[in-house]
């Protein structure tokens, strides 16, 4: 199968019909060949009666249905699990991703050896000051940070070669930084297209004013996680053992002023009398919490069988 179209969606109905025909129409004027896996994340207003319609007429489009709503980035974790073609597209359900870019996508896939291309949607109809100049600085942030030279990583039409889908695990929102797991993992050829962004037809935006909160905190954990997962020491080594000989020399200082004092026969006050004794013993606390908690919280998180267990309530046959 030349190409697999991962299409997460909730509560698109209006949007479903026009896609998958645009879709099929520019697969089949290339000769591709392929399948659509939509994926129904607890939609509510009839998405999935549609898309059973849709399988039972065109046997290419395929469906998921989740029992409650995960997220997207749920979605595109069983669709990529499901994806049986040589190049992955993911697009969002919304029309506002143009089936027409995926020839191309393909092509820099294929031709250009490409294991990862991001759509970069240059030109956008979003409101300029909800999203379009937050995007702009996650995006400028996220490139600084993780070195990858794209500029909107948050882009829903991307091309995949087969191997990377199956090789990354996408959990939590993580779908916007789906590049630096791909480069942790150890595919960097990832390059970047200016894709056509079109106004939203039907229906409103799914994503709230959250995400302003979500993307730099999901941005700090996907970093960590591709840079310490393997050595977490290195990172709670240095705060621990920073903080703690911090402690540590309070604690000496506090005691040999009292020594001090003590041997030159003055007045010196008690240890527990001073400030110094507190603050001392409590970096020495945090310190020692860094090496255990936090290294073992991480590890408990990321070993956890239960982080991608998704209650799939149907499929289309």
């Amino acid at each position: 199968m030349d190409i697999s179209v991962v299409v997460p969606l909730f509560n698109e109905v209006d949007s479903l019909p026009e896609l998958t025909e645009w879709i099929d129409k520019v697969l089949k004027t290339n000769d591709f060949t392929y399948e659509v896996i939509l994926i129904d994340d607890g939609s509510t207003d009839g998405s999935w009666e549609l898309i059973e319609q849709l399988s039972r007429q065109n046997p290419c489009i395929k469906g998921i249905k989740f029992r409650r709503n995960y997220g997207k980035s749920a979605g595109l974790y069983c669709g990529f699990k499901q994806a049986e073609g040589d190049v992955v597209i993911t697009m969002d359900a919304d029309l506002q991703d143009s089936p027409e870019e995926i020839p191309d996508l393909y092509r820099m896939i294929t031709e250009e050896k490409y294991d990862l291309v991001s759509g970069w949607k240059k030109k956008r109809y979003d409101p300029v000051l909800s999203k379009n100049i937050p995007s702009k600085f996650y995006n400028w942030t996220a490139r600084r940070m993780t070195g990858i030279k794209i500029h909107d990583f948050n882009c829903g039409l991307k091309a995949y070669r087969k191997q990377v889908v199956k090789s990354i695990e996408v959990y939590g929102d993580m779908h916007r930084y789906i590049p630096v797991l791909a480069k942790w993992a150890g595919f960097k050829r990832i390059g970047e297209k200016v894709v056509q962004h079109q106004e939203r037809k039907f229906g409103v935006t799914k994503f709230g004013m959250e995400r302003f909160i979500r993307g730099p905190l999901d941005l700090l954990s996907v970093i960590f996680i591709s840079k310490f997962s393997k050595r977490p020491m290195h990172f709670f080594g240095v705060f621990g053992t920073l903080t703690f000989m911090i402690g540590f020399a309070a604690a000496v200082w506090v005691g040999g002023q009292k020594l001090y004092l003590t041997l030159n026969n003055q007045l010196a006050p008690r240890i527990t009398d001073s400030p110094y004794f507190f603050l001392s013993l409590a970096a020495m606390i945090i310190g020692t919490q860094l090496f255990l908690a936090g290294f073992l919280a991480e590890l408990n998180f990321r070993n956890s069988s239960e982080r991608n267990s998704y209650l799939i309530d149907k499929k289309t046959t």
